[in-house]
């Protein structure tokens, strides 16, 4: 399972929220691209990356930070945050990302999301966010009626080939996540899904890899310590792979 360090960014630094709320944020460093090049020269295969103030704003925000960031780095790197539009998915993707992440927009524009994964394929991430297995959208301030399960199978039907799916109400707090809404959603999506939420432990992310998630998005546990990066490398690149589950 791939363990991915997450650089989220509001204002142009690079922070922390607990449960997503901008009033509860930590700053880990003034410069996003000195951070992503420290992971990924203590061995990340990847980074996600977020543009917290484009998530509210609903348009890209701190464009210009990330596109020096992948263009800094030599490790793939997946962007999401206020990309709901054609020119704002293909800027991204003509920069460098090697995948964009969509959440609201795959709720509210499905023809955008047919035609970016007609354009794009594999390069297109959908981020499905829930609260108590309920999926929110517009940076997690508005709730939808929707599970996640249900919704994931749906866009599966449509061609969807990869999630983040993450819950909302454990990112940052380091609890760990809910495991059995975490298998409940493997075992509903035939595609490959990446987990993201609460992780807290190398104990979590060898769970997490049991279960059969592709990979896990990590933030708050890695930057505070609480999680050794690579001591976490070194665990799962020991751990069996399930029979079921997503390795791409």
């Amino acid at each position: 399972m791939e363990i991915i360090p997450a650089v989220d960014i509001r204002g142009g630094r690079c922070v922390r929220l607990y449960q997503g709320d901008f009033q509860r944020e930590t700053v880990f460093g003034d410069d996003p691209v000195a951070v992503a090049r420290s992971w990924q020269e203590a061995g990340a295969t990847r980074l996600h990356v977020v543009d917290l103030d484009g998530a509210r704003e609903g348009r890209p925000a701190n464009a210009q930070v990330i596109r020096r960031l992948i263009q800094a780095l030599s490790i793939p790197v997946q962007v999401g945050g206020g990309l709901r539009d054609r020119q704002s998915i293909d800027s991204y993707l003509e920069t460098g990302a090697a995948r964009v992440v969509l959440g609201t927009a795959a709720v509210k524009d499905p023809s955008l999301l047919a035609e970016a994964i007609a354009e794009h394929g594999e390069r297109i991430v959908v981020a499905v966010d829930a609260r108590v297995g309920m999926v929110a959208v517009e940076a997690w301030r508005e709730e939808t009626p929707l599970s996640a399960a249900q919704l994931m199978s749906e866009l599966v039907a449509k061609g969807v080939p990869r999630f983040i799916y993450t819950d909302a109400l454990r990112d940052g707090t380091l609890r760990g996540p809910d495991f059995a809404a975490v298998e409940a959603v493997l075992a509903r999506v035939g595609v490959p899904v990446i987990y993201a939420g609460g992780v807290s432990s190398i104990a979590d992310l060898v769970r997490l890899a049991s279960l059969g998630a592709e990979a896990a998005i990590i933030g708050q546990a890695l930057y505070t310590g609480a999680v050794d990066f690579q001591q976490a490398l070194k665990v799962l690149s020991r751990a069996p792979r399930p029979e079921r589950g997503f390795h791409v």
